[in-house]
């Protein structure tokens, strides 16, 4: 068994059901990776984490030729199927310590479509495979969820937004995230009454994108403390550990972070010096942009080995791929995006979401070809 073929496409992406709103020109890469084996499913796919860029230059120059070049015994296992923690070594063979940029993202899309075509030729769901490779064994049957979304709008914003929460509350989901940091502390405040009117008390996340410094941090935590939010995310800027530490010193409810985290030496570097408070807090790496679900199990290891509990993260994506990875690790639950980044965003077709939870596919793989828009947009690149 050998790696014949890597196609990669860069696809337009949008934070809002309607792509006609301004998202900044976002991008993201779909790629599919082509087996020449006898019999049995032969092509994966994954894509890159979404919400940043696609990746075609790192794919196509730098990484997709070693998964091509390589020979087929750093490819397979004992059985002679393809393992993906071994094609992952392939991937990162002679690339040096730190340096972790872009190049985790194009890494994470390559990673889940190996993960997908070996679930696939297991003839097992991912999270299945996960559990076994990665995990206890056995993959959690119910995940639970949050719906994530609340981006703020151009024009009508605060009726836009009550739409929204209604719309994911109609769904199923009785958690939902809503983003602020981008407009002034009144407005996110009001933002954030009217979600909260219609969640359960304590239900309410909400998610700064990492816009505060120093002082304006302290100033948002400060009016935050007393709304009983379920919990306060990516703060400041990821690396700045000092005001990260600050803002937890001062903040007695949930933080979360992670997200803008790629590897585990950075995991390690919030655990020791951002504050962060193992019995309460919340982890949200997102295994497609931290190396893959591979460089993310490294990552809960080194938070295990500090203290952390595997239902302290709650991984970022809002897609079939994280539902499988929080399933086959049994995480804390994991983000769904129900009306945002599409086609990525989102479950399968004709899942429902009961009391905030859904269960993972039976299918092998991933699942996308359970999903019309993403079957077409994948089909593009199996042919």
């Amino acid at each position: 068994m050998r790696i014949v073929d890597v196609r990669e496409r860069t696809v337009p992406l949008s934070r809002y059901e309607d792509p006609a709103i301004p998202s900044g020109g976002l991008d993201t890469s779909v790629v599919a990776v082509h087996i020449d084996a006898p019999s049995g499913p032969n092509v994966g796919y994954g894509f890159a984490s979404i919400g940043r860029f696609g990746q075609h230059g790192l794919i196509s120059d730098r990484f997709a030729p070693r998964l091509l070049n390589a020979v087929r015994e750093d490819l397979v296992d004992e059985s002679g199927e393809l393992d993906p923690v071994r094609a992952w070594r392939v991937l990162m063979a002679g690339e040096k310590v730190g340096g972790h940029g872009e190049r985790c993202v194009a890494v994470g899309a390559l990673d889940m479509a190996l993960w997908d075509l070996a679930a696939k030729r297991a003839g097992l769901p991912l999270a299945t495979l996960l559990a076994r490779r990665l995990g206890d064994g056995v993959a959690a049957d119910l995940v639970p969820l949050y719906a994530s979304g609340g981006y703020r709008y151009p024009s009508d914003d605060e009726r836009r937004l009550r739409d929204e929460v209604l719309r994911m509350r109609a769904d199923g989901y009785d958690r939902v995230k809503i983003k602020i940091g981008g407009a002034a502390l009144g407005v996110d405040l009001r933002r954030i009454t009217i979600a909260q009117e219609h969640l359960p008390s304590g239900h309410l996340a909400v998610d700064a994108m990492n816009a505060y410094d120093a002082d304006s941090a302290l100033v948002a935590a400060e009016a935050l403390s007393p709304l009983g939010l379920w919990w306060f995310e990516d703060v400041c800027d990821p690396h700045d550990f000092r005001t990260q530490r600050a803002v937890t010193d001062r903040y007695s409810g949930r933080i979360a972070a992670g997200e803008p985290l790629f590897s585990w030496q950075e995991a390690a570097l919030l655990a020791d010096h951002g504050g962060l408070r193992p019995d309460r807090d919340i982890l949200l790496f997102d295994p497609a942009h931290c190396y893959g679900v591979t460089g993310f199990a490294r990552i809960v290891a080194t938070m295990v080995d500090r203290g952390w509990k595997r239902d302290a993260f709650w991984p970022h994506g809002g897609h079939l791929f994280t539902l499988h990875v929080a399933a086959g690790l049994r995480l804390g639950g994991t983000e769904v995006n129900p009306f945002s980044f599409a086609p990525f965003g989102g479950l399968r077709d004709g899942d429902r979401v009961a009391s905030g939870a859904a269960r993972v596919s039976s299918e092998p793989g991933i699942g996308f070809e359970q999903r019309d828009a993403l079957r077409t947009l994948f089909g593009g690149l199996a042919a």
